[in-house]
């Protein structure tokens, strides 16, 4: 099997644990989503930090903290990261999954347009096109609802701050994310320990359950880290979109969400914004192939 196809199984294979497991969260409804936040940063830094000792490079995460720039953004990032899983936990547990998944399916397009506002990367007319559909949506819903979609806009600004903050960090992505839960502790151990008895009280099953949370936040990263150096990074991008598409079905097919007429027009929007986004994408990586073929054919002919 060729290299990008392993890297394409990857993404899938991520992006599927990442669209189900809201499962896992509306399972755990019966604890507090502040609880199960504290033990998903616990044990994802146990996870982490055994894959770093495995590879030899605890050393890295001391490091990391040793630029006053670098310690500030993954303040940013950890700040940022944390607001996204708990809202995103909180929606699950309460009911709101459907308007989760909007979120996952605008915070793309909106990371298009804070590239182009913060680091003035280039923004084709199409993705303009998909960003303002994007923006209609969320319009669309919140006047269909009377009030703001405060879940998609939280977690979609959430996240793509986040990806803001990454994107200026000098950090591997296991040590930057060990870093980020490192930084949680602080707050979540205490949580644990002094709120009903740390979540346990439920018995074996609950503590296997918040136990798995590492396992579950830790390998979809991984995979998606494996993909993302085999994959073009547009490809990449139109295989995202399998986790919110997955979230949405679960919502509507089996927690039986309410799905209004409102929800279906603001969905039929961001589905337009995503398919433009998406052939876009495509087409911006066929082009850079194309060029990059070429250049590698006159390299050739110049030696």
């Amino acid at each position: 099997m060729r290299e990008t196809h392993k890297g394409v199984l990857a993404m899938i294979a991520a992006c599927t644990v990442w669209g189900l497991s809201g499962i896992y969260y509306k399972a755990l409804s019966h604890i507090p989503p502040e609880q199960v936040l504290s033990h998903r940063a616990v044990w994802s830094f146990i996870f982490f930090a055994l894959v770093l000792m495995l590879q030899g490079r605890l050393r890295e995460l001391a490091a990391a903290f040793a630029e006053r720039r670098n310690a500030l953004l993954l303040v940013c990032a950890t700040v940022m990261i944390s607001l996204n899983w708990f809202i995103f936990i909180f929606s699950v547990q309460s009911g709101y999954a459907t308007e989760a998944s909007l979120g996952y399916y605008v915070f793309p397009l909106l990371s298009v347009l804070l590239g182009r506002l913060l680091f003035g990367e280039r923004l084709a007319t199409v993705q303009l096109v998909a960003v303002a559909l994007a923006g209609l949506a969320v319009a669309l819903l919140s006047f269909g609802l009377g009030a703001a979609p405060w879940i998609p806009l939280a977690l979609a600004v959430s996240f793509s701050l986040y990806g803001v903050a990454k994107k200026q960090l000098l950090l591997g992505p296991v040590v930057s994310v060990t870093a980020e839960v490192l930084l949680l502790l602080p707050l979540a151990l205490p949580l644990i320990w002094l709120t009903d008895g740390g979540g346990f009280l439920g018995g074996t099953r609950d503590a296997a359950m918040l136990a798995f949370s590492g396992l579950l936040t830790g390998l979809p990263l991984i995979l998606f880290g494996y993909a993302a150096r085999r994959v073009q990074l547009g490809t990449v991008g139109v295989l995202q979109y399998l986790n919110p598409t997955l979230q949405f079905l679960v919502a509507v097919l089996i927690f039986a969400e309410p799905f209004s007429p409102w929800h279906a027009a603001s969905f039929v929007l961001i589905w337009s914004a995503v398919a433009v986004f998406s052939m876009s994408a495509l087409r911006q990586e066929r082009a850079s192939r194309r060029a990059a073929m070429a250049a590698t054919g006159v390299s050739a002919q110049i030696r």
